[in-house]
């Protein structure tokens, strides 16, 4: 069982605990079944960022204080320098490094999110999250899924969405590429 996993489950199971939470009320939440819930509870089963947010926002906290179990300290400003910013890599697909974890209450998530390519890809995963949300291709070419549409995003090019429609991405050719994603609520 992977260590990351299993620390993320603990922070979830205690969540609810000090919180008074049914496990069908956090089910409920990212819409999915108690017994696949309580499997992302014991580590045994992965989560994705965007569930992680809906559990943060519904709760009042952020995702960040759930990944990383860290809460932010700054308050008037936070820096992240380049390259750097609180890491966690979700998926082999996508790797996301937050530039606001260090500050406190904030209002927006914003990542740095890296997309390696999988030439050999057949199926596409979708994830979908209250609020919208804001991608900037800073680097590579993508292909970005957003309900029945296909859209190619090449370096540059932007896209704003409404974040409850399931969408997902694809590195194109050989590169991986960088975007700049900010979600609010």
């Amino acid at each position: 069982m992977d260590e990351q996993l299993k620390q993320l489950g603990e922070r979830l199971r205690g969540l609810r605990d000090v919180l008074n939470i049914p496990v069908s009320d956090v089910a409920d939440t990212i819409g999915i079944d108690v017994e696949k819930y309580e499997r992302i509870e014991r580590g045994e089963l992965d989560i994705t960022i965007s569930n992680l947010m809906k559990i943060a926002h519904k709760y009042g906290m952020s995702a960040e204080e759930l990944m990383f179990a860290e809460s932010a300290h700054m308050k008037t400003y936070s820096v992240v320098r380049k390259g750097q910013g609180t890491a966690v890599e979700r998926s082999n697909a996508y790797n996301y490094r937050s530039l606001v974890s260090g500050f406190r209450n904030h209002k927006a998530d914003v990542f740095i999110v890296t997309v390696e390519p999988i030439p050999t890809a057949k199926i596409i995963y979708k994830s979908s999250h209250a609020g919208q949300e804001f991608n900037y291709i800073l680097e590579g070419k993508l292909t970005f899924y957003i309900g029945k549409k296909v859209i190619e995003l090449n370096e540059g090019d932007s896209i704003y969405l409404d974040a409850t429609v399931p969408h997902g991405m694809l590195a194109i050719g050989d590169k991986a590429a960088r975007i700049l994603t900010f979600s609010v609520e």
